[in-house]
Formats: structure tokens, sequence, C-alpha cells
């Protein structure tokens, strides 16, 4: 009795001193947490000269797009030619309230709040409400992830409308199912503008050759405008207005008066409409804007659009407006012919400079959507890689690269005129600023939990101002507005299709795991044997044993001494901390040396080349079982597996694996409990230690530490299992084109996660 009060003294002497070193850990990481949230305050708290400097480098990235408006806003109202002077100062009216409205309040002072910590966009509004709510299709969100560092949430108070608004979209697929398409609707056509902003506007700007050559063709202005989209597209793998307005007619003025508004519908009718699409175009740019909010604090942007950037499009807009009033029938070039000549060539290469950034910035927000949608699992995976050591933002996706470009040069070629690719840029935009506006009313009401009243205001006065817009663009849709709803579509089938597939795959992994019975039930050895080596089996399950399992032991005599499973997941989020990348979790007891592991990712975190995810994993698995030690420094799972499952008779493998057949598709008999990080026996008391006196603290761990660096240094497999996905033979023709021809193609060209995690082939 002595000797085992003596060993229960020195046990619980260890275990005080196990709790005393983590508690000090804990402290110690508190302390690093504090020191960083300083620092970020810190930076946060800028200098007003640091301000206004990155508000000046906004100017390029952020408004580059917006700023090649003027190049071609007089043109697209008045395709036909101006017939009343006084028709231009209406436009000029109705420009001015635009950028006023949808630009400076709508999009800098109330959609660019809406950002997941920095990033902008549709999906990003999407992410937003997913997290605040179960709005995701895929149901492999778990406890955890909600206590990211990144994740954060709204609690909605229990009876409120929010609250009642959530629990309907939440009950039924339908209505997530509409409410992703709509978000895949805006996607969409933001990706048609990475086609079309290039396209118009570099022959835009490279239309003013023919102010000084009026002998030259508009073949040749073409072709100089394709020579320089190819080299805009092949670098990307790299990253006067008040003079007129005094020359001309200071009159133009009075335009801000919003009765000629007015006055201008009244006078043209359905004409002045229909113009409506030809002014929208003077607010192209501002959803590149809210896309690519990322790289610069929202203070820096608003401060510049306020400040620089809609005082100067206001006087450009004015002066093209003064000139045409003097000059009504010189409206096709109407940028190029108000300038001096003096000055015509340094405006034309700033001009052409300008299209070329504006481009820019619409080209990077491409990648970065593409991104996002293959995050949310809307999108098959595609190369993307750092085009910047400093800035994790600045991306390349080479294969979608030079496919915009070929739709740019296609675009280009086939219209040759401003007009037509016009049309077609304002429908891109109108369709996503509508989405926007529906996303953005749901975000004030279930994130934000704004006033009705004020929701009301929003809605009622966006949809005004952007419902006129759509209709207008409508009208053209046989003159160019066809195209991005042709490339929306084809986009979209992708997209929904791709998502589709990717749920029932889901599903079908979910009702065919693995029970953990059986996999109990087999004993440590699993009924093979287990040779050295370490096995990383892939799979989508979040939890549980994935079907493969069952493949790999029924076909093999034998199986790794260590085998981990591994699940990829992609959380709304714009990035998981290193830090809090994975979470490992135990299978079984210890004697079984199986492990669980979640590689958790943010829609903006990208697996570089230099990222070496094998060590990476280890290196969280080893600091797995010294924390699981710390933690529960009293529980021996190691020699106590499940006793009423162990003390039954040992069947053959192939009467288990036979049996289980039967209950493939039955949900997962699971007799564990987590907690922390590491899973326990329900049948093991936490105060185990009691019953092992003898044993030593610490030697269990670093044996098996030892054991799983061994088993490293024998060798790692990576296993992975092809799902090969076919629509069923009674299922609509529709359905069988989508899933045996759309996406079985979708699924042969893109990356797997061999190539994703830089696998090396001997090892797969």
């Amino acid at each position: 009795m002595a000797e085992i009060g003596e060993g229960e003294e020195t046990i619980e002497g260890r275990n005080v001193g196990a709790m005393w070193d983590l508690e000090q850990k804990l402290d110690q990481l508190m302390d690093e947490e504090a020191h960083k949230l300083k620092n970020i305050q810190k930076e946060k708290g800028l200098s007003t000269l640091m301000l206004l400097r990155l508000a000046f480098q906004s100017l390029g990235i952020v408004y580059g797009d917006l700023g090649t408006s003027p190049l071609y806003v007089f043109y697209n109202t008045f395709p036909d030619g101006i017939n009343d002077t006084e028709d231009v100062i209406g436009a000029l009216s109705l420009i001015i309230y635009s950028l006023l409205l949808i630009p400076l309040i709508k999009y800098v002072f109330i959609v660019c709040k809406a950002n997941d910590n920095g990033q902008g966009g549709t999906l990003a509004i999407y992410s937003l409400l997913c997290r605040n709510g179960k709005l995701k299709l895929i149901p492999d969100q778990q406890r955890s992830d909600q206590e990211l560092t990144t994740y954060g949430r709204t609690f909605l108070p229990e009876g409120s409308m929010a609250a009642k608004t959530m629990n309907w979209l939440e009950k039924k697929d339908s209505r997530k199912r509409a409410l992703l398409i709509i978000v895949l609707v805006g996607t969409c056509m933001t990706i048609g503008d990475g086609i079309f902003t290039p396209a118009i506007s570099v022959l835009s700007a490279t239309g003013g050759i023919k102010v000084n050559n009026p002998q030259m063709s508009s073949d040749t202005v073409v072709i100089v405008a394709v020579l320089i989209l190819v080299g805009l597209f092949s670098m990307q793998q790299y990253g006067t207005g008040l003079y007129n307005i005094c020359i001309y007619d200071t009159s133009v003025l009075k335009a801000f008066s919003p009765t000629y508004v007015y006055m201008y519908f009244r006078r043209r009718g359905r004409d002045g409409w229909v113009s409506l699409g030809g002014i929208l175009l003077s607010i192209t740019g501002t959803e590149a804007l809210y896309d690519d909010i990322a790289y610069f604090p929202l203070l820096a942007i608003q401060l510049a659009f306020t400040l620089f950037v809609f005082p100067c499009l206001l006087l450009a807009y004015c002066g093209q407006a003064a000139y045409l009033v003097k000059n009504k029938d010189i409206y096709a070039n109407a940028f190029y012919e108000s300038i001096p000549d003096s000055i015509y060539w340094p405006m034309f290469i700033v001009a052409t400079g300008a299209a070329v950034v504006g481009s820019q910035a619409t080209i990077s927000g491409t990648y970065s959507i593409i991104k996002q949608a293959v995050a949310h699992g809307c999108f098959p995976p595609v190369k993307v890689v750092h085009t910047s050591k400093k800035f994790l933002g600045q991306i390349y996706s080479p294969d979608i690269n030079w496919i915009l470009m070929v739709g740019c040069i296609a675009v280009t070629a086939r219209f040759k005129n401003q007009n037509q690719i016009g049309n077609a840029y304002g429908t891109a935009v109108a369709v996503v600023m509508l989405v926007t506006t529906v996303l953005m009313v749901l975000l004030m009401l279930l994130v934000w939990r704004c006033n009705w009243f004020l929701i009301l205001v929003f809605t009622v006065l966006s949809l005004m101002v952007e419902g006129a817009y759509f209709s207008a663009v409508l009208l053209k849709v046989n003159q160019g507005g066809w195209l991005p709803l042709v490339i929306a579509a084809v986009l979209l089938v992708v997209m929904l299709v791709w998502n589709y597939v990717k749920i029932k795959r889901y599903e079908f992994q979910v009702h065919s795991k693995v029970s953990m019975s059986w996999i109990i039930s087999l004993g440590p050895s699993l009924g093979l044997v287990r040779v050295p080596g370490i096995g990383i089996v892939y799979s989508e399950l979040a939890s549980g044993v994935p079907h493969i399992f069952s493949h790999v032991i029924t076909n093999l005599p034998a199986i790794h001494s260590v085998v981990v499973f591994v699940c990829v997941k992609y959380l709304p989020v714009y990035t998981v901390p290193e830090e809090e990348r994975f979470l490992v979790k135990r299978i079984g007891s210890k004697t079984f040396r199986m492990f669980r592991c979640v590689a958790r990712y943010g829609y903006k975190d990208l697996q570089k080349k230099d990222d070496d995810f094998e060590n990476k994993l280890f290196n969280n698995l080893f600091s797995f079982i010294q924390m699981e030690r710390m933690m529960e420094p009293v529980s021996n799972s190691s020699n106590s597996s499940s006793a009423s499952i162990c003390s039954q008779p040992h069947q053959s493998r192939e009467v288990l694996i036979n049996n289980n057949d039967m209950d493939m598709f039955s949900s997962m008999v699971d007799y564990t409990v987590s907690t922390l990080d590491t899973i326990i026996p329900l049948d093991i008391p936490i105060n185990a230690a009691s019953y092992y006196p003898d044993r030593a603290v610490g030697e269990e761990e670093t044996n098996e530490l030892e054991f799983l660096k061994s088993g490293r240094d024998s060798g790692v497999v990576h296993i992975q299992g092809n799902t090969v996905v076919k629509a069923r033979r009674n299922s609509s023709l529709p359905k069988k084109i989508a899933i045996n021809y759309v996406y079985a193609f979708l699924k042969k060209i893109c990356r797997g996660n061999n190539v994703i995690f830089n696998v090396p082939h001997e090892s797969l």
C-alpha cells in the first residue's frame, strides 16, 4: 500500500508540474498575441502623411478602370450623333448624379465597408453570410472552425427579424441554392468584365490615333489594340477638363442642377432612356474598385475618391461636354479632339497607359474571384501562383490569363467598335450591381443588423437607379448586349455542375464511410500486417473513416504502421493563420496508430511550391502528441481500447468486411468523445492514471514520437482514391450531359491534390 501511495503521489506531482508547464506556455502565447495586437493597432494608426501616400498609390490600382471611362462614355451615349446641344447638358447631369449616387455614396461609403477583412466582391459577402448562418450546401462545418481568430460571426437575438430571416433561409436547400445562384450570376458577370474592360479601354485609347491620322483604317486601330492586349496579358506573370470649360463653354456647369435630368428625358423620350446604357459606362469600374479594396486601407480609398478622383472625373466630363456643346458634330473621339494639339501625343501615351493600368486591375480582380470560387467549391481547381514575395494578394493564374486574352482579342476583332463592346460591358456591369444590392440587403439585415428603415432606403434608391440602367441595357441586347449573357451562362453552367457534383460526392462519402465499431473490431493490427512507414490517405471527410480505407484493407495484405487521414477543407474566411491551419485528432486507441488531420484554408490562402505540406503535417502531428500528453497526462488509452469489443473473439478480416458491407451506408457508430484535440474512449475514466501507478509519465509520449519518426524515415506513401461519377440510367438527358460529359471533361483537365500539394510522383 505504501508503494502504491508513493506512486500516486509521484504521478500527482508530475501532473501538477505538467499543468504548471502548460499554464506557463499558455501565458506566453497570450503575451505574444497581445504583443501582435499592439503592433497591429500601431500599424492601423496610420499617420496623415502615410494615409495620403496610400491614397495616392490607390489611384492606379483601385480607380484605373473608373478613370478610363471618359474615353468612351459620350460616344456610347450618342452613337448616332448629337441633335441638340441641350442633350449634352442633360447627359452630363445624368453622369454627375450617377457618379454621386453609385460610386461615391453607395460603393465607397457603404458597400466597401462590407468587406471580409479587406476582401471585397460578391463572394466575400457570401462568405460573411455563410459564417453567420448554415447557408453552405456542403455540410462540412465543424464547431472548431468557429473558434478561428479570422472567423468572426454575429449572434442573432431570438425572435428578431434577422433571426427569422436566417432560419427561413436555412430551412430548405432550395433557398440556399437560390442564394448561391444569385452570387454566382454576379461572379460570372464580374469575370466577364475581365474580358470587356481591356477590350473597350484599349480600343478606345488606341482609337485616338485616327485623330492625327484620319486616313488610318479601323482595322489598323484594331490591330494596334490587339498588340497592346497581347502585351498586357503577356506581362501578367511579372503586375484637361478645366481648360476646356474655360475655353469653350462655362455654361455646362448648370448640369449640376438635377432639373436637366428631367428635361433630358422629357425632350428625348425613349431615345433618352436607351441612352442610359451609354451613361452607365461612366460608373463602370465601380465593381472593380470593390473587388480590389484589399490592396489599401478603406480610409485611404475613401480619401482618394472624395478628394481627388470624384472632382477629376467631374472636370473631365464637364470639359468634354463644353467642347461638344460647341462642336456637336465631332462626337466620335471627343476625348482626343478636345485636347490641344501640343499635348496630343503625351495625352495619347497617358490614356493608353491608363487603359492598360485599368485593365490590369480588372484582370487581377478576376484571378482573385476565380480563387474564391474554387475555395467555395464552385470552380475546378486551377493553377494559381504568387507574383510577389512581398504582397500575398498579388496572384496570377496562367490558365485563366490566356483564356481572358483569347476572349479579349476575339471581342475586339469581332466588334471592332466601341459601341457594341460598350453595350456588352454595360449589361455585365448592371447585373453585377443588382446582385451586389441584393446581397447587401441580406448583409445589412443578418450581419450588420441595421434599422429596417435604413435598409428600406438603401434598397429603394439602389433598385431605382440600377433598375433604370438595367432596363436600358436590355433594350440593347441585340446590339452586343447578348455577349455577356452568353459568357455568363457558360460560366454559370460550369460552376453549377461542378458544385452539384461536389455536393453529391460529399454526400456519398458521408453515407458510405466506415463505422468506428468495425475499425475497432479489427484490433490494433486492423487484421493486416503492419509494415514500417506512414500512409497518408486523402479524403473529403472532415470526420469519420472514408470508404476508400475499406478497399485498401480488403485488397492489400499489409498496411503501414501509422495511418493518417488527411482532409483538405476550405472555410468561408479570407485566411486561416498558419498556427491554426491543422486540426489533428486521434482515431481509436493509441495502439491503432491512426490519426485524422484536417488542413483548413481560407479563400485567399495558396499552396505555394515552397510550402512543404508534408513537413507541416508531421510537425503538427508531433505537436499534437506532445499537447495531448500535457492536456491528458492521466489517460492511458494505449492499453485500453474498448474492452467490450476487444474481449470478443477475433473474427477473420473477410468476415468482418462482409458484415460491414451491410452497414456501409449507415451513420458512423461513434464510441468516442472529442476533448480538445484528442479523442478518448468513453469507457476510460479521466482519472485512469490511478489504475497504472507504475507507468512513467512522458515515456509513452517519447516512445510514440520515436515510433512516428522511425516510420517517417522508413517511407511516406500518399494514398488517393479516384471517385468516378456517373449519372443514373433513368436520369434526364440534361443531367447525363452535365455529369457524364461536362463534369468528366472538367475533372480531366483540373488539378489534383497531388499537384496542389506538390506530392512527389514516386510517393503517390
